[in-house]
Order: structure tokens, then sequence, then C-alpha cells
């Protein structure tokens, strides 16, 4: 039983592929996709194998809390067997998992300002659901999606209207837009000295468009990257092969939670995460995630040419 929780946003930095194997269809090397809605996703066993080796590589060290004892620093790369599970055999489980990451926000070609952020109700439902579940302490229960609306003062109005790639859609300015707008570009693009989030943030606040649940999943279907790939024969200088791969495109943004127990061993085993209760444990467990993770990571295929960057950026306001 899962314990305490941490929700994280993930913001993409380089065009990232999720894969999920080959196919004979038009995308030789199709992202993840959810099966009943198509939409994109990182599944939880990539997800926290990028973590863990982020974790293995990692040269940091925290403070953990001991039991009744002063508090003790540790290497974070020296507890991620116990904590992410051995990397073979069945000697005890992971005391760390992580949901799949589910899109949040996904960006799409605008005839101005760029580019816009969209969503849709069945999403923000299911963020809302999703913290509901971890008893997260916020206002995101009073989101309520209009579809058809942006943020007031938005920068993508053509004559009262949006052009989103080659498709224009009727919107109307919304307070409650431009609400939830608000709160979630102060959690992704938090404000800090100096603050280099600055430019995002208020980007956010006025880029954000909320549509149909159907027009949603058609962009998320049909608007991300596909990149054509092949292998050069070094003695001919000709291409010996070519294939195509599907990547989320640069400034999506999705969501996950990581989710603690306690430590699955031996007392003796334990070491610094051994304390009174479960609860504690799994306490010690998240503050571990929290301190040891790294900012930036490396996500899916094709680290060598620098996909995959992605910024994690952690959501405060789990009850304890």
């Amino acid at each position: 039983m899962f314990l305490k929780f941490q929700p994280f946003f993930l913001i993409v930095e380089t065009p990232l592929h999720p894969g999920s194997g080959s196919e004979l269809g038009l995308v030789d090397l199709p992202i993840q996709r959810e099966r009943h809605t198509n939409f994109p996703k990182i599944e939880g066993s990539g997800l926290k194998g990028s973590i863990r080796e982020a974790f293995e590589n990692s040269e940091k060290e925290i403070v953990m809390p001991n039991k009744g004892e002063q508090a003790e620093k540790i290497k974070v790369k020296d507890y991620v067997p116990l904590i992410f599970g051995p990397e073979s055999g069945n000697e005890h489980a992971a005391a760390l998992a992580f949901m799949d990451a589910k899109i949040l926000f996904f960006p799409v070609k605008s005839l101005r300002g760029i580019f816009a952020w969209i969503t849709c109700p069945q999403v923000i439902e299911r963020f809302k659901e999703d913290m509901r579940m971890i008893k997260f302490n916020n206002d995101v229960e009073s989101f309520k999606a209009k579809e058809g609306t942006i943020p007031k003062d938005s920068n993508l109005i053509v004559s009262s209207r949006i052009v989103l790639e080659e498709y224009t859609f009727e919107v109307v300015p919304d307070d409650e837009t431009t609400k939830i707008a608000k709160w979630f570009a102060e959690k992704i693009f938090p404000s800090k000295e100096p603050d280099i989030y600055k430019y995002w943030r208020e980007k956010f606040m006025k880029d954000l468009v909320i549509l149909s649940d159907d027009e949603f999943k058609e962009f998320v279907s049909t608007s991300t990257e596909v990149i054509a790939r092949t292998v050069i024969d070094d003695n001919k200088g000709t291409a010996k092969n070519l294939w195509y791969e599907e990547y989320l495109p640069q400034d999506t943004i999705l969501y996950s939670i990581a989710m603690a127990t306690a430590i699955m061993e031996e007392e003796q085993r334990k070491g610094a995460f051994a304390d009174e209760t479960s609860e504690k444990e799994a306490e010690k467990v998240i503050s571990y995630f929290k301190e040891g993770l790294h900012e930036v990571i490396q996500i899916g295929g094709n680290k060598t040419i620098g996909k995959g960057i992605t910024r994690i950026q952690l959501l405060e306001g789990v009850r304890t």
C-alpha cells in the first residue's frame, strides 16, 4: 500500500521519444499512447528507469533524519537498490513507484503568439481526480474547464478567433480559464531568484487554450513531431536505411506521481531509512526522492543525439 505521494510536472525541453516498439504504419517507431484515448503517455516503468539512472549517476549528498538520533548525511547513489529495488532477482520490492506520466498541456503552432498550449476538460478532470486521490491540498478541485475558452489578455486572438495549425476556432475569454492558467503557470514555471522562468510563466498565463475533448484528441494524435532518420554507408556515402520516428514536441507538459511505501527489507538493512512506523519510512522515501532528484534528466530514446531532455518541477501541497 502506498502511504506517501509527490506529484510532479515534466516539461519537455528537447523532443522526447517514449518508444512503443516498431509498427507497420506510416511511422516506424511511434510513441507510447493510451489505448482508449490515444493520448500520449510515458509508461511508469520507463519513467522510473530514467529517474533511477539519474540517481545512480548522482554525486549528491542529502541529509536524512535518523530515528531518535542525529540526522545522517547519505550519498544518494548508495541507496538506489534499497529505494528503487534491486537490479536483478527478487530480494525485495521497491519502496518507490511512479504513475504513468499523463499529458496535461500540448504545444500547437499558432498564427499569433508563435504557439499555444492546448488542453481539454477531460484532461483537467483527470488531473483533479489524481490530485483528489492523493489528497492534494489546493484549490484545483474548484477548477471548471470550459471548452472553447482562453484567458483574458490572450496573445492568440485574430479578429475574435484563434488559428491553430490550419484550423480556426471561435473562442471566448473566460475568468475561470484565466484562473486555471495562472495557477498552472505559477506551479510549472515558479518564481525564483533569478527569475529565469518569467517569460514562460507570463506566456502560459496568456496562451493557454481549452479545446473540446475531441479537438484535443485530434491535435495530440496528428501534431506530434515525425522525424526521418537514415544510416549512411561509410564507403558509398549513400543511405542504407530510412525510417520515421515520432516524438513529443518540445514544450509538451506532462505530470506524474511518485508513490512511496515503507522499506521492503529486513530492519538491519534499512540503514538511514529505518523508523518507528511504515508511514514515517515512506515519508523518508519521498524526502529522498525530492532532495536527490536533479532538475533536468533524460527520458526515452536517442540520448546520444540530445533527445528527451526533460525538466522536472515538483508540485508542493500534499497533505501529510
